[in-house]
């Protein structure tokens, strides 16, 4: 599990993420957004790097597809591993989906790209949204009860990816939207690999 400076640290970056991307979602907020807006209906790309936690372990956690499998991050080393935590009510995050897709495709036999949705009611939302995109490249994983969020500190904004190195250790995250097109987004992915050693 985390370390204590870990957890302390996280704050300052739920503040930053608050204004990079979507709040968490509240008691009682609707969980929609079952087809992906469109680049031109969201807010300009805000995302930012932030490398306070490079080195942190990936957390210890459990992921749960929509059929039932288990997928243990400490025990998915091998490669690197870019994370993407979502939900279908955050339009930043829906925003991405198409551009992680599209790297996920290009990039996939050097980067394992993880896609896991926020949302609470799980599966009953994850499945008509990927079936309404037709993401080809994403897998369709669930923190339904929010054990990861819990395992980084707890709470703060959406969209987050966190890029770890092929031994599970931290490069940065991504704080917010980014245009995952970009080269400069290969560039920064770059860094998990050997080649960039």
């Amino acid at each position: 599990m985390l370390k204590s400076p870990y957890r302390l640290a996280f704050p300052a970056a739920i503040v930053a993420a608050a204004l990079a991307g979507c709040d968490t979602q509240g008691e009682g907020g609707a969980q929609g957004g079952d087809e992906v807006a469109s680049e031109t209906e969201a807010a300009a790309f805000t995302g930012f790097v932030d490398r306070t936690f490079a080195g942190a372990e990936i957390p210890e956690v459990e992921l749960e597809d929509p059929g039932g499998i288990n997928l243990s991050l400490a025990e998915a080393t091998g490669k690197p591993i870019l994370m993407n935590i979502w939900a279908t009510w955050c339009v930043p995050c829906v925003v991405e989906m198409p551009m992680l897709d599209d790297l996920a495709g290009e990039i996939g036999a050097d980067v394992r790209v993880l896609t896991v949705s926020a949302d609470i009611q799980g599966a009953e939302k994850v499945v008509p949204f990927f079936e309404a995109n037709g993401f080809a490249n994403l897998p369709r994983w669930m923190d339904q009860q929010g054990h990861l969020a819990e395992a980084l500190g707890g709470g703060g904004a959406l969209p987050i990816t966190i890029l770890y190195d092929a031994e599970g250790k931290e490069v940065w995250r991504m704080i917010g939207a980014y245009d995952w097109h970009s080269d400069a987004a290969r560039a920064l992915i770059a860094e998990a690999l050997p080649e960039a050693g």
